[in-house]
């Protein structure tokens, strides 16, 4: 007998920063696993769709919609879209965010006496009410069917504890221009975990659970070597993280074998927070 526990075959799936590094790897674990997955993106286009995902095959059980998710008239396109042609989604994967590099400028990046208002302002309206935005319009949209269904908030290990200021401070040594991890994308994620929490008890009774992943660093060839190496000599894994090492997570999530989880935060951090 077929092991149902991890089934999402046939599932509507929406995943917003689908583009991304960890976004794209999440269109490919479930479209391989016979999901119907809907790309959502603010830069879509046909191009970058089939250069990420062109080899891929079954062309009708993927979808790309543009989605500025701090913009709702976007978000009630793509859904109303979606909706005509594969019904209300099952899972929602709230994937997109903003963050911070090393080689970010100084401008963006300097100590918090002086962090700039603005800059604070849009990554709390990505990463934060960007996410409200798509879990009202698509939990609303899930209860009205009354189907149920697994919304996925992916936060971050700097949501739940501080980020390591020393792992950066090479960059003042190295350029004369100090790198002060910001305040305003551990301000934005931390609110991840309690809007999960609010919206998981607020649609208990509706088969609507909402858990929140939460992901380490991932390993890109854009990263100098030395922060690799101080961002992973305190690691308790002893190395960053895959691309595709948080597939696991959301398919668990999405499938029911999760289907008695919510609210509910699953770390994946390499024992980051377990200092």
């Amino acid at each position: 007998m077929e092991d149902q526990l991890f089934d999402v075959h046939g599932k509507v799936v929406l995943i917003t920063g689908a583009l991304g590094q960890i976004g794209a790897e999440f269109v490919k674990a479930f479209h391989a696993r016979g999901a119907r997955v809907a790309v959502l993106s603010r830069s879509v286009s046909e191009e970058k769709v089939a250069s990420a995902f062109g080899g891929l095959g079954d062309a009708e059980r993927l979808q790309a919609h543009p989605v500025d998710i701090t913009r709702k008239e976007t978000i009630v396109a793509a859904l109303d879209a979606i909706q005509a042609s594969w019904g209300t989604p099952d899972v929602l994967i709230n994937n997109a965010g903003v963050d911070t590099q090393p080689s970010a400028p100084p401008e963006v990046s300097g100590p918090f006496e002086d962090f700039p208002e603005e800059v604070f302002r849009e990554v709390v309206d990505v990463n934060l009410v960007g996410t409200f935005l798509m879990t009202q319009a698509v939990g609303s949209r899930m209860r009205g069917a009354g189907k149920g269904g697994s919304i996925i908030n992916v936060g971050s290990i700097y949501g739940m504890v501080s980020p390591v200021q020393d792992i950066y401070a090479y960059k003042a040594e190295q350029t004369g221009v100090p790198f002060i991890k910001p305040v305003a994308y551990s301000a934005a994620k931390s609110g991840i975990y309690n809007l999960t929490r609010y919206c998981a008890t607020y649609w208990g009774r509706d088969g609507i659970r909402v858990n929140t992943l939460t992901p380490s660093g991932v390993a890109r060839d854009t990263q100098d070597e030395t922060f690799q190496a101080n961002y992973t000599a305190r690691m308790p894994i002893g190395r960053m993280a895959d691309a595709d090492e948080y597939n696991g997570a959301a398919i668990f999530l999405a499938a029911d074998a999760s289907r008695y989880m919510t609210g509910a935060n699953l770390v994946v951090d390499g024992g980051w927070t377990a200092w």
